[in-house]
């Protein structure tokens, strides 16, 4: 067992270090195991190895880019948050994890834990100093336990979240404001029109039209961000299934898709009850039904159908085009598109919100004697 260097002053976790000389022979230990840093070498993820006093006996090369130093040996037996430049490392001597700012740090929770035999994910939000000044990140670390030679060791894996912290700060910002705004412009339009001699009103109603476009656009995007990072929360209400395509088909009307081409709802749809989010049925219909009209050429119909079985509803969308087999393998997957790059979040999110939210099946079937049908597939009931 590796003889402890007692340092008393703690706030939070053991203050306990090891001299560098038993740091020394941990590192060459694990450097002796086979494959084992070429392995963590290949990972994206910073990868440390730490002993069970925190410090560092293994590092990945990404990790020492991160921290500026030239050589490994700068930073051997330094503790994490040391190597790193943390704000609070030297707010007490014992360094890391040890000040009473590190009660709340998600890195030293995790790696106490990792060390007490559990395997944890936590987030940091770490402030470091650098030449250039003070620098925030956001990390996701998890720490797995680790044992060698009757010695406790973890091995903690971190990643660099800022950016996505960042871009979700910025999203519900730019979504917040433009809601306010467009919502704002739409008030003026109905006051303007209420004063607009009568040979500008259809102009106005073309312009509030757009802003009703614009604001559903927009709901529709921030939705499906909410969706992908598990915010949204599904709010279950009684329906009915032919009501339900026919307000899709209203929805379609006047828009610039539907235009020389035909959409209905199939004389035969059953208007059966059942409970689901609105809102999230009216997205995957819309999106099934935007991408019907896009597939058809002048003149050809888009139609909406129901059937019903004792615990499951069905709704389908068929159009009379035949996708290439090269679509057919990739529709589903996010950002495939045939209308160039940009696209292809509609039929992914048809999926992701029948299947992960609306707890449905989505599928398609594509050829010469159907046409393309694309089907999601309900419980009647969801509690």
């Amino acid at each position: 067992m590796a003889s402890v260097m007692s340092i008393p002053v703690t706030e939070f976790a053991p203050a306990e270090r090891v001299p560098l000389e038993i740091i020394r022979q941990q590192a060459a230990s694990f450097n002796q195991l086979p494959f084992a840093p070429v392995l963590l070498n290949a990972s994206l993820n910073f990868i440390l190895v730490l002993n069970a006093q925190r410090q560092i006996v293994f590092a990945t090369r990404n990790f020492l880019s991160l921290t500026g130093f030239k050589e490994f040996d700068q930073i051997l037996g330094q503790r994490p948050g040391e190597a790193l430049g943390c704000l609070h490392s030297d707010t007490n001597p014992s360094g890391c994890g040890t000040s009473v700012f590190c009660q709340e740090c998600g890195a030293v929770k995790s790696i106490v834990n990792g060390l007490a035999g559990r395997v944890d994910v936590q987030e940091c939000r770490l402030t470091r100093h650098l030449s250039t000044g003070p620098q925030a990140m956001d990390l996701l670390v998890s720490s797995t336990p680790w044992q060698q030679n009757g010695e406790n060791y973890v091995v903690v894996a971190v990643s660099d979240i800022s950016n996505e912290k960042r871009r979700h700060a910025l999203e519900r910002t730019f979504f917040h404001d433009l809601v306010n705004t467009a919502g704002g412009l739409n008030g003026l339009m109905d006051f303007i029109k209420e004063e607009a001699p009568l040979t500008l009103k259809p102009d106005m109603d073309v312009v509030r039209q757009g802003l009703d476009d614009l604001l559903e656009l927009v709901a529709t995007q921030r939705e499906l961000l909410a969706a992908e990072q598990e915010e949204l929360a599904p709010s279950l209400r009684p329906a009915f299934t032919r009501d339900m395509l026919e307000q899709v088909v209203r929805l379609f009307a006047h828009h610039d898709l539907a235009c020389q081409r035909r959409l209905m709802v199939a004389p035969g749809a059953v208007n059966k009850p059942f409970t689901t989010d609105a809102s999230l049925l009216k997205r995957v219909l819309g999106n099934l039904v935007k991408n019907a009209l896009e597939a058809i050429s002048p003149g050809e119909m888009v139609t909406l159908d129901c059937t019903a079985h004792e615990q499951n509803i069905t709704f389908t969308v068929q159009n009379p085009g035949v996708m290439p087999r090269e679509v057919q393998l990739q529709v589903f997957n996010r950002s495939f598109s045939t209308k160039g790059n940009g696209r292809g979040l509609g039929t992914y999110s048809v999926k992701m919100l029948t299947e992960k939210y609306l707890r449905g099946q989505a599928s398609f079937v594509s050829g010469p004697a159907t046409g393309t049908v694309f089907s999601v597939t309900y419980p009647r009931l969801m509690i």
